[in-house]
């Protein structure tokens, strides 16, 4: 009787949770005005500026974390990768004592 709802609870978190996902960006593999296309390389560089990014984007509405016209999943692997080594302190050398 008291599994029904903590069932229902997680069917109605994980339907929450689903409906915050991510759609689709149309302007992916499209160029911008300059008629460049963002990849691996500038997804690595906004990886590794996005805490700078995130704060900058709070108080500005023409700053995003991410360009919109990039490649797909090579600038989403660079941006990722940036991201951990900013977050692991590899690029602070955190390994040494």
């Amino acid at each position: 009787m008291k599994k029904a709802p903590a069932f229902l609870i997680i069917v109605l978190v994980l339907l929450a949770l689903a409906g915050c996902t991510a759609g689709p960006n149309e302007l992916s593999n499209s160029p911008d005005e300059e008629g460049k296309v963002a990849g691996f390389w500038l997804g690595l560089w906004h990886g590794i500026i996005a805490s700078i990014t995130f704060i900058v984007s709070l108080f500005s509405g023409k700053v995003h974390l991410d360009e919109v016209h990039n490649n797909g999943a090579w600038y989403n692997f660079g941006f990722i990768l940036g991201m951990i080594v900013v977050l692991s302190g590899v690029g602070r050398g955190s390994a040494r004592r």
